[in-house]
Order: structure tokens, then C-alpha cells, then sequence
């Protein structure tokens, strides 16, 4: 049996660590619980935009969390990097969105939030025909190197005296008087104080293990997305491009990844031929000048957290005191974690929330 921390999270990836280290800045003793390595899911596969795709086709929910997100990233990154010396890359690239047919909708969006926005500037409608007048650039839209910013992250919390256990699936909890007492896997037990689910893809299925008897299920599935990394020269491309479906993401060593499929095929990670050559042409044709030749150096798959209408929950459970979920933001972890880390924050200590908690509500509409 372990000592009992002040709060548990069973889940470690950008959620769980944004959250746990909320919890640990405020003096609480934490503990995390991965069933694999931390981060190494769905965070780790992604690419970084800090923004969502085409956020004026999303829910209010959705951008209400970027706003109060993405300015945080400047201090977080510095803190961590004085903390850990470990960069997360955080890095003011800028968003070239082209072939926008709702323009207009993109750029009342913008103004609704103090995003800055223009027209594609003249060397970028030279560098890519695409960037006609359905074109929208946003300079100040920043990104994130999802491994670095994470591993930063996991080692400030190990110094800041965050307990962190990997490769311990939990299967039971033990509940006694509408409290979670105790949680267990296949061969360790854990008494809880607070219980958090930050599973990722897997909470709903977390939830229904543990919760059999109770209803209001959090519907969450994993939702694919297969990607690649091209090599090219050291800052050749240096803005981040979207194209309908797809995106190029530049990284400050030269790498330029390019993303990413949509499936919805359960929880299968393999990745297949024909998606790696569906992203390789879409790179080569959109920047043929840089990357007809750049060879792809690698291919994987990542399970996102999918709901529904892409909102996140955010909440604790009407009957368990001591539970709470903060999961299922599908693909904006990066973008809206801080905001969704400091709401679960302010629910669980019973104070004011910056935004309205009931939009990630376990009732709501997600």
C-alpha cells in the first residue's frame, strides 16, 4: 500500500500533467498513474499547433479554453526550460490557412477573439499559388514540440516531488459511502483522497471499469491520426501551412512534419501505406520546391480523444465526492490544456471559475 496523496490522476499526458502540476504548484502532494509510459499516446503524436483547425467550425466551448490557453505558453515554456533545461520548442510561427471558403467566418472569428490576421503577404502567394484570396495568414498562431514540451514537463514535476508510476493499469476502485477509497491495479493498491480520470482515449472505458453501478458516462473514443516527418533544409519553410485537411508544421532543426488522418478504427494504432503516401503528396505538392526530394524519416499513429463535438469534460461526478474527469479534447489538448488544467483546479477547491464550467459539464452536450 502506498501512502495517500492529496490527489490522484490515472492518465499522463498533456491533461494530466498540466493538471497535476497545477495541483503541485498550490503545495498538494500528487500522484500520477499511466497504464503505459507518460505521454507517450496521443500527446506525444501530435504536432503542436497551438490553435485549433478552423476553430470558426468548432463549438464556442472549444475556443473559449484556446483563449485563456495560449497565452499562457510563454511563461509556462520559460519556467520550464529554467526548471528542467529542457526546451519545448515553443516557437511564434504563424498560420498560413489557404483555400478558405468561409473566409468571412475566419475573420469575424478573429476579430471575436483579438487574433491578428492579413492576406497572405506577396512572398507567400509567390511561395505557394494556393494562397489566393480565400487566404488567411495569422502571424502570431505558435506551436509547440509536443516530445520536448512533455518530457520538460514530466521532469519539473519529478523534482517538484510529483509521484509518478508507469506501466500500472488500474482495473478496480473501491467505493464506499459515494467516496473512492481505493483504486487498484492487477498487482498494487492505491488509496485516494481525490481521484481524477485523465485518461485520454481511454477514459470512458476507465470510467465504465470503475463505475459499473453509476451512470452519466463521459462519452469519449479514440479517433486516429497518422502522421510523418520529413527532413528538409534548416529553416526553409518558415510558417506553418493549412490545407483543408492536411498541415505542414516546421520545427526549428529543419524537420517538417506533416499531418494527419482521421479515422475512426477503434483503438488500432497501425499505420498503413496508403495514408503515409496520401501525407507524403500532399507535402511534395504543396512545397515542391522544398520538399519534392526531403525523404520521410518517420511514420507513426497516435488515438485521439474524441467527442462528439470535439468539447472536452470537465467536471466532478454528481454522486462521488471524490471524482473528477478532465478528458476527451480530441485535437486541441495543447491548445486548450492550461484553461481546462486551471478549471478542474478551481472546481475541485470550490472557488470562482474564468469560464462558465457548464459547457464541460458530464450533462452537456459534447
Amino acid at each position: 500500500m502506498h501512502n495517500i496523496p492529496d490527489i490522484t490522476f490515472i492518465g499522463g499526458g498533456i491533461t494530466g500533467l498540466l493538471s497535476a502540476r497545477l495541483f503541485s504548484l498550490a503545495g498538494a502532494s500528487v500522484t500520477l498513474i499511466d497504464q503505459n509510459c507518460i505521454a507517450k499516446e496521443s500527446s506525444w503524436a501530435g504536432g503542436g499547433i497551438l490553435l485549433p483547425l478552423y476553430p470558426w467550425r468548432q463549438a464556442a466551448a472549444i475556443s473559449e479554453l484556446v483563449k485563456h490557453s495560449i497565452h499562457q505558453y510563454p511563461a509556462l515554456t520559460e519556467s520550464l526550460v529554467n526548471a528542467t533545461g529542457i526546451s519545448p520548442e515553443y516557437l511564434v510561427s504563424g498560420l498560413l490557412m489557404t483555400q478558405l471558403k468561409d473566409i468571412v467566418a475566419a475573420k469575424a472569428w478573429c476579430k471575436k477573439y483579438n487574433m491578428p490576421y492579413q492576406a497572405a503577404t506577396a512572398e507567400q502567394t509567390q511561395r505557394f499559388p494556393q494562397a489566393n484570396d480565400g487566404s488567411l495568414w495569422m502571424p502570431e498562431v505558435a506551436q509547440a514540440r509536443n516530445p520536448r514540451l512533455l518530457k520538460s514537463l514530466k521532469q519539473d514535476l519529478l523534482q517538484r516531488g510529483v509521484k509518478i508510476i508507469e506501466n500500472c493499469q488500474i482495473e478496480t476502485a473501491t467505493i464506499k459511502h459515494s467516496k473512492i477509497t481505493e483504486i487498484a491495479s492487477a498487482t498494487e493498491r492505491f488509496s485516494v483522497e481525490q481521484l481524477v480520470i485523465t485518461s485520454g482515449a481511454w477514459s470512458a472505458n476507465l470510467w465504465q471499469e470503475l463505475l459499473s453501478s453509476h451512470v452519466m458516462k463521459p462519452d469519449i473514443f479514440p479517433v486516429k491520426g497518422q502522421m510523418i516527418i520529413l527532413e528538409a533544409d534548416k529553416h526553409a519553410l518558415p510558417e506553418m501551412i493549412l490545407q483543408q485537411n492536411n498541415y505542414l508544421i516546421p520545427r526549428q532543426d529543419g524537420k517538417v512534419l506533416c499531418g494527419s488522418s482521421v479515422e475512426s478504427v477503434g483503438f488500432d494504432k497501425r499505420v498503413s501505406e496508403e495514408q503515409k503516401q496520401t501525407l507524403t503528396n500532399f507535402a511534395r505538392k504543396l512545397c515542391p520546391s522544398l520538399l519534392k526530394d526531403a525523404p520521410v524519416i518517420h511514420h507513426w499513429a497516435g488515438l485521439r480523444p474524441g467527442t462528439k463535438r470535439g468539447i472536452p469534460y470537465v467536471d466532478k461526478h454528481p454522486e462521488i465526492q471524490n471524482l473528477a474527469i478532465n478528458a476527451g479534447h480530441f485535437r486541441n489538448g495543447f491548445a486548450m490544456g492550461p484553461a481546462a488544467a486551471q478549471l478542474l483546479f478551481d472546481l475541485i477547491v470550490n472557488q470562482a471559475t474564468d469560464l462558465d464550467a457548464s459547457l464541460y459539464a458530464l450533462d452537456a452536450t459534447h
